[in-house]
């Protein structure tokens, strides 16, 4: 096949279109993920100790985040803050809380910051909302008070707040006890003009927080809702698997093995020293933009499989995935998916006049 004339060939890319049976389109987009990764450095912010619900298995109020540090309150601080981290080379922010929308002005902080924008409107801020089970069950985990006080409709409230919202990604906790609930769920959120990516939830409040008895069958459900609304669904089938089996092709995910934890923290030594693959520059901030947290959620090791952290995993092995064409085609189709999830991203499935697309390094997640 003739390659197209519009670059140079590497010897490395000659290697890569070899492996990839000479399919330049997959060469072009291998380019563009590694393009857009190479301009992203991320860190995580908890900006706020503040949540107006108590979620089932929220790892923030299970482990005492909250009690830990005063959040520093001054948005002019905040400010301040945000300049050092650019400064250190961060250019996408994750803010996640307690609830980052009962704190808009230090996220507008972080927004000005980062990349200059209009204040009002947060129109190139990626929001992530939690969704625990679905169906019914997650009111029954996550429409909960402070003091207990349950209530319901919290899913519905989400989707009146965010319909047609292009911003909006769901950021679905599957369940073996929901197994029923996947597929309803997910057309919900398609026919309100949102995304998904799925999660898995993690039962804190067992001894054995990743065991189940129904994973076959979890997993069966997730594809099929896949496969039923593949552009609402932006996880890839590969990253499903794993996330519901926490293995890959070469191995299995966990602490000595998960790339997000935070390079300052001193307790990571050993495991920076392993041999397998970080995050460059990440750091997870407590609320007083000064501690450094031990990981991106709990620091509870072995125990979590958070999505954010195991798709990263995916993707920064890169090397794993150069065994065969269709391997390295898997790792190209994650990536996209990866930033399929962010409005500034050029991978965003939602039309938008290509002028108007302007990367903003700004991410916010809901608990």
């Amino acid at each position: 096949m003739e390659v197209p004339a519009k670059r140079p060939l590497t010897t490395a890319d000659r290697a890569l279109l070899s492996l990839l049976d000479g399919d330049v389109g997959y060469l072009e987009r291998f380019h563009k993920v590694k393009s857009l990764a190479r301009r992203v450095r991320s860190t995580e912010y908890l900006l706020t100790n503040a949540c107006n619900i108590r979620c089932e298995g929220c790892w923030f109020f299970k482990h005492d985040f909250d009690k830990s540090t005063n959040e520093l309150k001054s948005v002019d601080g905040v400010r301040e803050f945000a300049r050092r981290e650019r400064e250190r080379g961060i250019t996408y922010a994750i803010i996640i809380g307690g609830e980052p929308t009962l704190i808009q002005d230090r996220v507008a902080a972080f927004v000005e910051v980062m990349k200059k924008m209009p204040r009002e409107g947060f129109e190139k801020v990626a929001v992530q909302i939690s969704l625990f089970g679905g169906g019914k069950l997650d009111d029954e985990l996550r429409a909960i008070k402070p003091g207990n006080v349950r209530f319901t409709g919290l899913f519905e409230q989400a989707l009146r707040n965010y319909e047609g919202d292009p911003r909006a990604c769901f950021v679905y906790a599957i369940t073996e006890d929901g197994i029923d609930y996947i597929v309803d769920t997910v057309r919900r959120i398609h026919d309100n003009g949102n995304r998904v990516s799925f999660n898995f939830y993690s039962k804190y409040n067992q001894a054995e927080p990743l065991r189940m008895l129904n994973a076959p069958r979890l997993l069966a459900e997730a594809m099929r809702a896949k496969e039923l609304y593949p552009t609402t669904v932006l996880s890839h089938p590969y990253f499903i698997r794993t996330i519901v089996t926490g293995d890959s092709h070469w191995g299995r995910f966990g602490y000595e093995t998960c790339p997000s934890i935070s390079v300052d923290h001193p307790d990571h030594e050993a495991r920076r020293a392993n041999g397998n693959p970080t995050l460059p520059l990440f750091n997870a901030y407590a609320a007083d933009c000064k501690t450094v947290n031990f990981c991106c959620t709990s620091g509870h090791r072995d125990d979590c499989r958070d999505s954010q952290a195991v798709l990263s995993w995916l993707i920064v092995n890169f090397d794993r995935f150069r065994e065969s064409g269709m391997l390295l085609k898997t790792w190209i189709e994650i990536s996209e998916s990866y930033w399929r999830q962010f409005i500034w991203a050029p991978y965003d499935v939602v039309s938008v006049p290509v002028h108007r697309r302007t990367m903003l390094p700004m991410a916010v997640s809901e608990l």
